[in-house]
């Protein structure tokens, strides 16, 4: 299961997962937002479907997960990529902004990972990857989305404690700039143009260059895998350079 997987990082990382062999649930807000991620996976010889869910409700949550059980077996994979931005400074950030981004990231990672819990249990198997970001360690205008990326790291170290001896791994992604749809909406938000915008924050990036969701997606399938099965609470960063 694959949060947020209709575009960007999301809709990259279903389409590695499906190419490693997975049986992929596309998820997203509504489910005909998921129908261009499903084809591409469909369209090159992989297994998925679309599967719409509020990942901030807890009954829809459920149902997702149970329709997921019973289209594609139990998911004992889960990808926590589901979030937005409500970017803005401090005084001027409504509460709102605040409780919208906590509520996709945090809550949905969290309510994702308790329904899914029970299935990993009795497959004695499982793997859980939560998106965090660089942002994570503090950026302006970002006090929401850092808090809530700071809290997918901790909530990471919990469950990796809890499951592990269920044999349930859990690990987090951080990535740094990406080029994706909501960067670039960031971009124009601010009244920039991308190219602009992706100089500037290139000019910071050792290896010289924007992320693409391709490399996100390449450090989940590595978490996904069964190599992966004695590492477990860790946060990789994929920004282009040394983060601590």
């Amino acid at each position: 299961m694959v949060t947020g997987a209709a575009r960007g990082i999301g809709a990259a990382t279903a389409i590695r997962l499906a190419s490693d062999g997975f049986s992929v649930a596309v998820i997203d807000l509504d489910e005909p937002s998921c129908a261009r991620t499903v084809a591409a996976i469909q369209d090159s010889g992989g297994n998925a479907v679309g599967i719409g869910a509020d990942v901030t409700d807890a009954s829809t949550v459920r149902a997702a997960v149970e329709a997921v059980a019973n289209k594609l077996g139990a998911p004992t994979g889960l990808v926590n990529n589901a979030g937005i931005v409500r970017d803005s400074l401090l005084f001027k950030m409504e509460e709102s902004d605040w409780d919208a981004v906590i509520s996709v990231h945090l809550r949905g990672a969290f309510l994702m990972s308790k329904a899914v819990q029970p299935h990993m249990f009795d497959a004695g198997w499982g793997r859980i990857v939560n998106i965090s970001s660089t942002s994570a360690l503090g950026n302006r205008g970002q006090a929401n989305y850092a808090a809530a990326k700071a809290g997918l790291q901790g909530l990471t170290k919990s469950l990796a404690i809890e499951l592990g001896v269920f044999g349930v791994t859990v690990n987090c992604v951080a990535p740094g700039f990406i080029d994706t749809e909501m960067t670039r909406s960031t971009a124009a938000r601010i009244g920039k143009t991308f190219e602009t915008y992706s100089d500037e924050l290139v000019a910071s990036i050792p290896v010289g260059r924007p992320g693409k969701p391709k490399d996100v997606a390449a450090a989940v399938s590595f978490f996904l895998r069964d190599e992966a099965s004695f590492v477990s609470g860790q946060v990789l960063y994929v920004g282009g350079g040394p983060f601590t």
